[in-house]
């Protein structure tokens, strides 16, 4: 069964940064592109960052291109995502999973909250 588990959440005063990390457990890392999703109060959860399986193509919302990085470990399985300049439109509760979301996809964790205010 795989496992997603998000860390490192926060609240942070606006230009401050975060790094997040999402630890995997089974076969579906390593494999796989992987992305960073959130979801603010009311919205609906959307992807903010992509990673391809080898980590040599990323791919980037245009609300946080510029300002978050998107990174994984394949040895550690493990997928991170560096949050800098952080804005208070970023306060949400962000998740990891691969991409797209197909039916293989793994269930989803319990994300981590960021809030951004001051």
């Amino acid at each position: 069964q795989v496992q997603l588990v998000e860390s490192g959440g926060g609240l942070v005063q606006p230009g401050g940064s975060l790094r997040l990390s999402c630890a995997a457990s089974g076969n579906i890392f390593s494999i796989n592109s992987m992305a960073w999703y959130r979801q603010a109060p009311g919205k609906e959860r959307e992807w903010i960052a992509i990673i391809t399986s080898d980590g040599r193509t990323t791919t980037y919302k245009e609300s946080v291109k510029g300002r978050f990085t998107i990174s994984r470990d394949n040895a550690k399985n493990t997928l991170y995502l560096q949050m800098n300049s952080l804005r208070p439109e970023d306060t949400a509760v962000y998740f990891c999973n691969t991409y797209p979301l197909t039916s293989s996809r793994a269930p989803w964790g319990q994300g981590t909250q960021v809030t951004v205010s001051s």
